[in-house]
């Protein structure tokens, strides 16, 4: 009830968020870290931020979500919580025996200024890491960025601590995955086992955070890159990022560390980006692109071509992360969709101009905007002004959506109320196809809802 009281009117807001566009940054490094096989993340804060992490993640997931905490008390938060997190890891590979803790830090961490560099090496002269099992962190204050930021924090801690270069160079290319889902992962396995490139993703949380279910609980699912795998992508030839604000600080670190080029590439999401993808993989892994991935391409335009009356001139507003928002558009305008207001809650300086060279020429009306002030209500402001046809974000949107009538198709990270979107791929051609079935599927559900009796259509 309270949205429907928004106002088109936009008064300039200096310090003030109302339904951001974005959560904290310990939930995407969390998310990372349970890309590792054998990992344990572990909040080094209070028991109540590793609470709100593992929730978040276990409702969109809905899978169960293992983490520990440094359990921070009075003393710990005015003295520090270097004792807390020293028993912390002794007790971990005690009784849980994880092959790798992933430590990040909280707005109450970093705030007492806690050095995880120095309390990790501690740890290990005191000899609470056994041998073969590795520590390692990634500052993540929840005061800056966003979960993006913590899950590209996460990733580039990865590089910087596995990564590691030899005298044998190795016929393997690196992908270095953003925020996608577990299907998305398994997706992109999938298109380089069909041109028969040898990668190694990470992070991976394809069977981990899709695991199926056997009956038994497995604390640590046979999913995620492995320790071995890491470790040898300082002996791969080449590195592809995917997704600039989640990857490309690991592409960097990976080729001062390694001296490995990379490419650094859009999110594979819709033809273009999905094109440019396939064809950089193709070159870095010196090999051909199979008739089966034309074929998949051929299909998403043929579904294009017959249903493109339902999409032309649609206008359609996006909320989400910058990585998915920028792919996103560029396949909407292939579309002939008007992606008229874009907003992210996440800071990214080149936010703007990516958007400007996908838009400007077809949709030079388009409001977008980046940052704090970035949030759901500027976005419910601008549809106030004019309306649209579509929105895309992720469950937040609902309320917008059911009070101004508006199909909307959930995409993107938390999605609370709707299963499915982690067993079903967004990226690949395949992936752009089932995105274009849900657009479809959510404009002509309201034709059919709202069409007078007499015009209702049988075959549309």
């Amino acid at each position: 009830m309270l949205l429907r009281h928004t106002t088109d009117k936009i008064i300039e807001r200096e310090a003030l968020t109302v339904n951001p566009a974005k959560t904290c940054q310990p939930v995407g490094a969390m998310y990372a870290a349970l890309g590792i096989h054998g990992c344990l993340p572990h909040s080094h804060g209070s028991q109540g931020c590793c609470s709100y992490h593992r929730s978040v993640l276990t409702r969109h997931y809905k899978e169960p979500v293992m983490a520990a905490t440094s359990s921070f008390t009075e003393g710990s938060s005015v003295f520090g919580g270097q004792a807390n997190l020293l028993q912390a890891i002794n007790t971990i590979f005690s009784v849980y025996n994880p092959d790798v803790i992933a430590v990040h830090s909280t707005c109450l961490s970093e705030t007492i200024g806690d050095d995880l560099t120095q309390i990790i090496a501690k740890a290990k002269e005191e000899g609470n890491v056994p041998n073969g099992k590795y520590v390692f962190h990634a500052n993540t204050p929840s005061y800056v960025g966003s979960h993006v930021t913590g899950y590209a924090n996460m990733v580039t801690a990865m590089v910087k601590t596995f990564s590691m270069k030899s005298s044998t160079k190795k016929n393997q290319v690196n992908i270095i995955s953003g925020w996608i889902e577990p299907a998305d992962m398994r997706e992109i396995k999938r298109i380089a086992n069909q041109m028969m490139a040898k990668i190694v993703l990470f992070p991976d949380t394809s069977d981990v955070l899709d695991a199926p279910m056997t009956g038994k609980h497995e604390f640590y699912p046979k999913g995620g890159v492995t320790i071995p795998e890491l470790i040898s992508t300082g002996d791969s030839k080449f590195t592809i990022g995917l997704g600039p604000l989640c990857t490309l600080d690991a592409c960097i670190k990976l080729e001062n560390q390694c001296k490995i080029k990379f490419d650094s590439l859009e999110l594979p999401i819709g033809i273009q980006a999905t094109d440019a993808f396939i064809t950089a993989l193709s070159r870095a892994a010196g090999v051909q692109v199979p008739d089966s991935l034309t074929d998949e391409r051929g299909r998403l335009i043929d579904i294009i071509a017959d249903m493109q009356k339902y999409l032309y001139g649609k206008r359609v507003a996006l909320f989400g992360d910058p990585d998915t928002l920028v792919p996103l558009t560029e396949f909407l305008v292939a579309l002939d969709m008007k992606p008229v207001y874009i907003v992210t809650g996440t800071p990214d300086k080149t936010f703007e101009d990516r958007m400007a060279s996908i838009l400007s020429a077809k949709v030079p009306e388009a409001k977008y905007k980046a940052g704090e002030r970035a949030d759901i209500f500027l976005l419910h402001q601008w549809i106030k002004q004019q309306g649209v046809d579509l929105l895309i974000g992720n469950t937040y949107g609902k309320y917008i959506a059911r009070d101004e009538n508006i199909p909307f198709v959930r995409l993107g990270f938390p999605i609370l109320d709707r299963v499915g979107h982690s067993y079903f791929p967004m990226v690949g051609y395949a992936g752009a196809m089932n995105l274009v079935t849900k657009i479809l599927d959510a404009i002509m559900d309201k034709i059919d809802r709202e069409v007078p009796e007499e015009k209702v259509e049988l075959v549309m």
